[in-house]
């Protein structure tokens, strides 16, 4: 019986957070167009977001697509259809593995250090002395990090995509020697533009849940050392398990 109480509680507090973050989600829709008056804002956060996360992301790309060349050589070559790797790794990261691992290292990366700089802000008082002074927190701290992550999460999931493609190629033609033209060729005829709109759109929807997640976890974090710590974890550990289960829906759902 006392099980039960638990889990029925744990689920009244999911409950409750899903209703705090949608919540949150209306007021930042509310202060958008503050934000999008003032574009200086937004773009500097698409510097802090994006640029640079471009070394994580370059680097993660190349060896995630030498990692797809050797495994997909090593499949083709026992089906004696080599000139297929080229098609098989643009679909595998056009489709999953760029968006997912994107999402997955804007999580670690960038949307723990906006909770970190927003639970600080709240921490330290600086949210409320806005208030006092008769601006808007939410416009001007909230929505300009929000929107500079929903840019940036597509940009680098581009960049992802195109380094990893490189990566597979580096291994397949030039290491294990399969043909330069099939390679090009065959992820032409096999790769739609289906497949990469598909593609994008897990892009921009993991980039609104990463970047909201972030954000509303720095912005209620407990006004301590603690509280910022725990927000920050808790943005990687949702964040993570939430990228991994719209994946699913959206592949679900458009398959």
């Amino acid at each position: 019986m006392e099980r039960v109480r638990q889990l029925g509680r744990r689920l009244v507090q999911a409950l409750r957070k899903l209703g705090s973050v949608t919540l949150f989600f209306i007021s930042m829709m509310e202060a958008l167009p503050y934000a999008l008056r003032r574009p200086l804002l937004v773009s500097r956060q698409v510097h802090n977001a994006g640029v640079l996360s471009l070394v994580i992301i370059m680097t993660s790309g190349f060896f995630v697509g030498m990692v797809i060349g050797l495994q997909g050589y090593d499949a083709f070559s026992r089906l004696r259809q080599e000139d297929l790797l080229g098609a098989g790794a643009a679909l595998t990261l056009l489709k999953e593995l760029g968006p997912v691992v994107t999402a997955l290292l804007f999580a670690g990366r960038a949307g723990t250090a906006l909770t970190a700089e927003i639970g600080l802000m709240r921490a330290t008082d600086q949210l409320s002395a806005m208030e006092v002074m008769a601006i808007d927190p939410m416009g001007r701290i909230a929505v300009p990090r929000f929107l500079g992550g929903v840019l940036s999460v597509p940009l680098l999931t581009a960049v992802f995509n195109s380094i990893g493609i490189l990566g597979a190629y580096f291994v397949g033609v030039q290491l294990m020697g399969v043909d330069n033209g099939a390679f090009w060729s065959q992820m032409q005829e096999y790769v739609e533009v289906e497949d990469v709109r598909e593609g994008v759109l897990k892009s921009v929807i993991f980039g609104i849940a990463a970047s909201l997640i972030a954000v509303f976890e720095g912005y209620t974090a407990e006004p301590t050392a603690e509280g910022v710590g725990l927000a920050t974890t808790r943005t990687v550990v949702i964040t993570s398990v939430l990228v991994l289960i719209l994946d699913y829906m959206i592949t679900a759902f458009l398959i």
